[in-house]
Formats: structure tokens, C-alpha cells, sequence
């Protein structure tokens, strides 16, 4: 399977990500930089962390427009698994490719540490690895985590079991209904706030994050093998 890491100015978890898959996982990556216009020949897209364009106007704002997201966009609509972890998930939500928004933290402070997370849906192919409930660990790193949506959207969220994950006892940032992270209704796009790829080995505090980039490649594979 061969990912894409997309890389903004101000990106700082990409070469994290390309860690992940590549030393970890051990799958073919790329940096793809934004102002490219193609992911042909991509099977995964993962959008990294850290501060996208200086987070000025709004975290992910100006990211929405460069030249390579209408081909995110047209990934995510082929089906194609896109990842954004943090600043990557802020991107996805000024793209329209997840429902909701991101404000500041509920005590306008930047938060570092790691958290414990509930697996709440194992049934999409980011989380197929897990089990249902299961209590994982992951780092965070960010000032605007604080996820929002309207009632209608979140009872969407939950009629359509689109939270895959939410902060177990302690709820860091003030998010909605603890939620660290939603899938669009076609479970092929995922945006979490938690970065899965700084816990992929127990020299970095915890590895619970590998499963969620094996779960791609498993559900990739099994999907590879049903078209071929």
C-alpha cells in the first residue's frame, strides 16, 4: 500500500507520519507537497500535524485552498482512506470533508500530554483493528481541539455511529460529547485531534496508535482482493 504525506508550510508532524508507516508499519510513503496537483498512484492519504500557513485566520483556513486539496477532495470521494490528525483534521473540516468546526480550548491554553481514549465504533476501516470500547493511549498537542456541530449535525454523528473515538474520563479541551474523532458517513475519512503516529513504539510512551494504521492497510488489502 503506498500513502501520501501531504506537507503545508508550517507542518511539523509529517516526518512523524512518514516514520509511522514507513519504519513502523512498513508500507511505501511519500511527502507530497501542497502545491502539487496530482495523488495518482496513491492508495492512503494522511494529513499531518502542526500549524498549517501560521494558523492565521482560523486553524486550517488558508490550508482549505491549496492546489493539492480538490485532489484530496477527489480521493476522499473515490473512496480513497484520508487521515488528518490535528492541524490535518482542522484541514478536513474547512474542506466540507467532515461536518463541524474546531474553537480554542475550553481554557485557552496549548495542551501536551498523553490522554486515554474510548474507542467508540471498530467498525470502520481506521479502527477494525481495535475492539469495541477499547481504552487506548494516545499524545495530544494542540490550542484549538475544542470540537463543535449544531444538535442536528451531532445526532447525525450518532444516528450514523461516526465517532470513532472520544476521551475516556478526562476530557482535555472542552470537546462536544468528549469527541477526538468522527468519520464522514462513508467511513472512508477520518479526522482525530489525538496523534495516533507519535505512539506506534514503546520507546515513545505507548504503540496503541500502530493499530489504526494497520487497520488501513488490513482494510485496503481484503477491499484490494474483493475488486481483483
Amino acid at each position: 500500500m503506498k500513502f501520501a504525506v501531504i506537507v503545508f508550510p508550517g507542518s511539523n508532524c509529517d516526518i512523524d507520519m512518514f516514520h509511522a508507516i514507513q519504519d513502523e508499519l512498513g508500507e511505501e510513503v511519500e511527502y507530497v507537497p501542497h502545491t502539487a496537483d496530482s495523488l495518482e498512484g496513491f492508495d492512503g492519504i494522511l494529513l499531518p500535524g502542526g500549524f498549517s500557513y501560521g494558523d492565521y485566520l482560523r486553524t486550517g483556513a488558508i490550508a482549505r485552498f491549496s492546489a493539492i486539496m480538490p485532489e484530496v477532495v477527489k480521493a476522499a470521494d473515490a473512496g480513497v482512506p484520508v487521515l488528518g490528525v490535528c492541524n490535518g483534521f482542522q484541514v478536513l473540516l474547512e474542506a466540507g470533508l467532515l461536518p463541524g468546526a474546531m474553537r480554542k480550548n475550553r481554557d485557552l491554553a496549548f495542551i501536551c500530554k498523553q490522554t486515554q481514549l474510548k474507542v467508540e465504533n471498530n467498525t470502520t476501516m481506521f479502527t477494525s483493528c481495535y475492539e469495541k470500547g477499547e481504552l487506548i493511549t494516545l499524545p495530544i498537542a494542540h490550542g484549538e481541539g475544542n470540537y463543535y456541530c449544531d444538535e442536528e449535525t451531532l445526532a447525525q454523528l450518532q444516528a450514523n455511529h461516526q465517532i470513532a473515538f472520544s476521551y475516556h474520563a478526562d476530557n482535555p479541551n472542552g470537546s462536544l460529547e468528549n469527541i477526538a474523532g468522527i468519520v464522514n458517513e462513508n467511513g472512508n475519512v477520518l479526522g482525530m485531534m489525538p496523534h495516533p503516529e507519535r505512539a506506534v513504539d514503546r520507546l515513545l510512551g505507548s504503540e496503541d496508535g500502530l493499530k489504526l494504521f494497520q487497520s488501513i492497510v488490513r482494510n485496503w488489502r481484503e477491499s484490494y482482493v474483493v475488486t481483483t
